[in-house]
């Protein structure tokens, strides 16, 4: 199935670990915080590393869902 991406931005402290992680799946927005770089679905080929860069975020800012 396929899965979501949504990054906290109130929450996230832009330390940069999601885009090294998962650089196809997180970018940095205009305001210096993470954003996924797909609006809707993430391919299913990122959907591991979206959830390792998730499972990694020091503050739990990422959240993958169905």
């Amino acid at each position: 199935m396929a899965k979501k991406v949504r990054v906290t931005k109130d929450v996230c402290i832009s330390c940069g670990l999601c885009t090294t992680i998962a650089p196809e799946v997180f970018h940095f927005g205009d305001d210096g915080k993470a954003e996924s770089s797909f609006e809707d679905c993430v391919p299913e080929d990122l959907e591991a590393s979206a959830e390792e860069a998730a499972s990694s975020c020091p503050v739990e800012a990422i959240e993958v869902t169905e």
